[in-house]
């Protein structure tokens, strides 16, 4: 199989196979005016497979949602066919409308305007607390 390279965008790279469709909705990217290759179980030495997800046009992506998601991910930002810069990601100490409190006493769960925010409490264990009631945040299972 062929995929052309990109030009100017974003390769992200080392995806937990069977993980590009979520990150895919995750970022909103079928909003995205250009094109969007998701190329799912690749081979890989390191990982086995992966996922990789190519971006040709000039666009931002969020890396707080790609390091809460997954800080094994590689980010290679592409300008006139070269690698500009490569980004390794992690957890971010603060996560601004990416996860919902699920506290039904927190303000958030009341008031509908307020941005969820969140902070990093213990990064060894990936939880993070709600800044208005501290509630930890727990993944729905």
């Amino acid at each position: 199989m062929n995929i052309d390279g990109v030009t100017t965008g974003i390769v992200l790279d080392h995806i937990q196979a069977g993980k590009g469709w979520e990150i895919y909705n995750l970022l909103g990217l079928d909003k995205l005016d250009c094109t969007v290759a998701i190329i799912q179980r690749a081979s890989s030495t390191k990982y086995g497979k992966k996922d990789i997800i190519k971006i040709d046009g000039d666009v931002d992506v969020d890396l707080d949602i790609l390091g809460y998601f997954d800080t094994k991910i590689t980010v290679n930002m592409i300008r006139d066919n070269k690698l500009e810069k490569k980004v390794k990601l992690k957890l971010p100490q603060k996560l601004t409308g990416v996860i919902e409190c699920r506290n039904p006493r927190c303000i958030t769960s009341q008031e509908q305007d307020i941005v969820h925010q969140f902070w990093l409490a213990d990064p060894a264990k990936k939880k993070y607390r709600c800044v208005y009631c501290d509630s930890i945040y727990k993944e729905k299972k």
